[in-house]
């Protein structure tokens, strides 16, 4: 799994950031994750492609966060997309997708989108298939807002093929050997699959905290995460302010990290008051020493 950063700054672009977007890259699709203003223009600069885009999962309706998605979604239509696309949300982004294809003759693209609505009250399940899944969980903003799990899921255990070849199993089995079965030969011999694969790599697990104050009611969702990105709009001597306006500042990021035991912190939202991002990681790195300030443009592999 690999994650883009295509924008890390909170409400105001400034320094060179723009407002938040980020591309999760799996084995065979991916996946947008918030869509702020500009994020087309930043997949453009940065080498994005949208073909293998099977959802976008919005957090919650500040502008910085999905303004960019009505223009990337005409964008996609323009250029001959044809794959639905789902995306997830909360219920006023049902209504603004409505209104767009109202405001469209009722057909405003070439493809078939599909809203999902993240509803804490129902399944916050959002999406599950064999390569992926993506679970939304509350946080706490000024605004009904969420965070993301997204877990790439195992594809079995590995084979060894040479081991498989020469005690004969067809190539034709060999998905059920990874699957664990055992290969039973033409004479009766019983081959075990466990003596012709191992452990493959173990599923990984991404969090995405949007927008929110310190808090720990998502602890327990995250717990034991590969990475976790977390808001810092603030510096520490910032906390007040950080309070005030429901967001968080590094230190409280790393807390969070180190209370869920996640291997890694990416840290991103900054507010446009700071013009580096490297205080963020060096405040947070008191705490929690496996800390990076994510960067625009870069890749992160989870």
């Amino acid at each position: 799994m690999n994650v883009t950063i295509l924008g890390n700054n909170s409400a105001l672009p400034a320094h060179d950031r723009h407002p938040t977007a980020q591309f999760i890259t799996l084995h065979t699709v991916d996946l947008l994750l918030d869509c702020g203003e500009g994020t087309q223009m930043q997949m453009a600069r940065y080498g994005v492609k949208w073909r293998r885009l099977t959802h976008i999962f919005i957090s919650h309706l500040h502008g910085d966060h999905y303004l960019g998605l009505p223009g990337l979604l005409n964008s996609m239509s323009l250029l001959g997309r044809t794959a639905p696309l789902t995306v997830a949300g909360p219920v006023a982004l049902g209504e603004l997708l409505a209104l767009l294809k109202s405001m469209g003759g009722g057909h405003p693209y070439g493809y078939e989108v599909r809203f999902q609505l993240i509803d804490p009250a129902r399944d916050l399940l959002l999406a599950d298939t064999p390569e992926f899944s993506v679970e939304a969980f509350p946080v706490e903003h000024r605004i009904e807002c969420y965070g993301f799990l997204v877990t790439q899921k195992s594809k079995g255990r590995k084979l060894l093929v040479e081991k498989a070849e020469a005690a004969g199993v067809p190539v034709s089995f060999y998905n059920r050997l990874k699957a664990g079965d055992d290969y039973v030969g033409e004479d009766g011999t019983v081959i075990s699959g466990t003596d012709l694969t191992e452990d493959g790599p173990a599923p990984k697990r991404y969090a995405y905290c949007a927008d929110t104050r310190y808090t720990e009611s998502y602890l327990e969702v995250i717990r034991g995460a590969d990475a976790i990105y977390h808001e810092s709009t603030f510096l520490e001597e910032d906390a007040e302010k950080a309070t005030q306006r429901f967001h968080s500042t590094a230190r409280q990021a790393a807390t969070i990290a180190q209370k869920a035991q996640a291997q890694r912190l990416l840290l991103g939202h900054y507010s446009s008051r700071y013009q580096e991002v490297h205080p963020f990681a060096d405040e947070a790195a008191i705490l929690f020493p496996e800390v990076t300030a994510t960067v625009e443009g870069h890749v992160y592999e989870i």
